[in-house]
């Protein structure tokens, strides 16, 4: 839905073969180095969770360092370079979320090709959030275009509202109003978000497994 992003989401195999080792040890082996036909290894679906109620950051990130998320996946890497101009509180709320694994072992629960990935939620439901709000209103003149990352909220929510759920423009232009809070922009592993971008269906559902395994955050 172009006009309203939400976090109420409509939510060739390599065999080892492997002799005298035993069964477990050999399935083991063959998960850890398949490939799905999206590009990515394959992985099991991680169980939802409900981490609770998050400390909301009292202070915003130093603004003498660049900071940066990269983000580790099943399908490759990719690096978040945060805008502390347009989203100070948003940036504090994600690195202190990342560096207490908040993000780790989680899904993009919602992949529109053409359009965003979504995720940041451990609950897998579209609905998850870590129990607090920030607000950072987006400038009037924002646009959401490939490899910008976001803030994603309910349309009930005010603009620049964000939880923990982020999207990543995978189309040239989303073509959305300034209503979301734009946390930074993809700066390395632009073709991982896009060959994520290419798993999902025409009801915005991942047509295979995507974890994110963790978030390392980085300064300079």
């Amino acid at each position: 839905m172009i006009g309203a992003l939400s976090r109420l989401v409509i939510p060739a195999l390599v065999l080892v073969l492997l002799a005298g080792c035993g069964s477990d040890s050999a399935s083991t082996t063959q998960t850890q180095n398949a490939s799905t036909p999206g590009g990515c290894q394959q992985v099991q679906q991680p169980q939802p969770r409900n981490p609770g109620k998050q400390e909301k950051p009292k202070a915003t990130l130093d603004a003498s360092k660049q900071w940066s998320l990269t983000f580790h996946t099943n399908c490759g890497d990719f690096t978040v370079q945060l805008n502390q101009k347009t989203a100070p509180h948003a940036s504090a709320s994600m690195v202190a979320l990342a560096r207490a694994g908040y993000f780790d072992n989680t899904v993009f629960h919602r992949i529109v090709p053409g359009f965003v990935i979504q995720g940041g939620d451990p609950t897998a439901s579209g609905q998850g959030g870590p129990g607090y709000t920030t607000i950072d209103k987006p400038p009037s003149g924002a646009r959401y275009t490939h490899g910008v990352v976001a803030m994603a909220k309910t349309g009930a929510e005010p603009a620049g509202a964000a939880g923990s759920q982020f999207f990543v423009v995978t189309g040239p232009d989303a073509g959305l109003p300034p209503d979301y809070a734009v946390l930074g922009k993809v700066t390395k592993g632009l073709d991982v978000v896009d060959k994520i971008g290419r798993l999902g269906d025409q009801n915005e559902q991942p047509t295979e497994v995507v974890v994110i395994r963790g978030v390392d955050v980085s300064t300079q």
